[in-house]
């Protein structure tokens, strides 16, 4: 029995107090458990942080390291230390900014444009795993109301101008 199951035995309407009280018990869980799950990635020696700042250098194409900071909500000096580590991996590059020859934009390498790839196929094996059970209805359901909910949040926040995250990464042929 779902929780919108018991909402509307009681007579509550859909999107009752109590599926609202519901969901709002969930979200710290699902952050728990993403947490745990970046740290679970992190002990085994990968820099999971800095690879994910090629999904939105993908989406947007190349930014200023500023920019990239805005775009993912993160301290300057934590995105600078993560695209130094990108750097380094020749995973990202530096080029100079068209309107302002002081600036730099950062770009994905083919090396990036592969990790990324990777990473895309890890967490598509993953989640392949943890909803093989599942009757592809719920899961195509429980996609697209799960994008709903990001897109609310993004749309949430104060001045927020971000890409859609609903574009999915162009895969590569191997």
């Amino acid at each position: 029995m779902t929780t919108s199951d018991t909402a509307n035995r009681a007579g509550e309407p859909a999107g009752s107090p109590a599926e609202v009280r519901t969901l709002s018990d969930l979200l710290p869980r699902f952050m728990r458990l993403a947490a745990a799950h970046k740290t679970q990635w992190a002990t085994e020696g990968r820099e999971r942080a800095a690879l994910v700042l090629l999904f939105p250098l993908h989406r947007v194409g190349p930014v200023r390291q500023s920019a990239l900071a805005d775009l993912v909500h993160a301290d300057p000096s934590t995105v600078s230390r993560h695209v130094a580590s990108l750097v380094d991996q020749g995973l990202v590059r530096r080029v100079a900014d068209e309107t302002d020859g002081r600036a730099s934009r950062l770009v994905i390498t083919d090396e990036g444009h592969q990790a990324l790839q990777n990473l895309c196929h890890e967490r598509e094996t993953h989640l392949t795993r943890l909803t093989a059970d599942w009757d592809p209805t719920d899961l195509a359901t429980f996609t697209r109301l799960f994008g709903r909910l990001i897109d609310d949040l993004e749309t949430a926040l104060s001045g927020a101008v971000l890409p859609s995250s609903t574009t999915p990464v162009q895969r590569r042929t191997r």
